[in-house]
């Protein structure tokens, strides 16, 4: 059983991954490798002169998986609600979690099969977002969605900072207290 299971590991998915990982949740991505970041070329991501979308989901992956995110990269075909947990099911394996998090960008069909909310997006060339309150819950408690999926700006930075903040607010309520992540220098 998994404390988080992230569907995506693009900028959204990793970035939250990160965070519940290097919290001590038991994390896990599932990656079907369809991240529209692998097609593209940044220059405008902080902290980062210049990237390819591919460099940047595989540092992401890895700085995950570091803190001992696990990912398994097979496409999630179904997610069923169980008594206190949800069934991922992928293209060969099922997964239970007690928290999803949807990191799918612009993919909703997942969602929409297991009975998540949408609505009309509003960034260019996006139809249909995942609804989700201030703290990305969706109409069913214990999904989330988070980056492009609940209808942020596509930009990579943005959507990295939404996955991040999506799994505080997760990591807060698991917690109990609200959750912070400050690391400083070594003297």
């Amino acid at each position: 059983m998994y404390d988080v299971a992230i569907i995506g590991a693009g900028p959204t998915g990793a970035s939250a991954a990160l965070f519940t990982a290097k919290a001590g949740k038991k994390t896990l991505i599932i990656d079907g490798n369809q991240s529209i970041t692998k097609r593209a070329w940044i220059e405008n991501h902080y902290g980062v002169n210049e990237v390819s979308g591919p460099d940047l989901v595989e540092n992401g992956k890895k700085q995950a998986a570091k803190f001992g995110a696990e990912i398994i990269n097979e496409k999630a075909v179904q997610i069923k609600s169980e008594a206190d947990s949800f069934l991922i099911q992928t293209e060969s394996g099922e997964y239970a979690a007690k928290r999803v998090i949807l990191a799918t960008g612009l993919m909703t069909d997942l969602a929409e099969a297991a009975g998540v909310t949408t609505k009309p997006g509003t960034e260019p060339r996006v139809k249909t977002v995942i609804a989700t309150d201030a703290t990305g819950q969706t109409n069913i408690p214990g999904i989330y969605a988070a980056g492009g999926a609940a209808g942020t700006s596509l930009h990579t930075i943005i959507t990295a900072g939404d996955g991040a903040r999506v799994a505080i607010e997760i990591l807060s309520g698991l917690n109990g207290e609200r959750y912070v992540d400050h690391d400083v220098l070594k003297a």
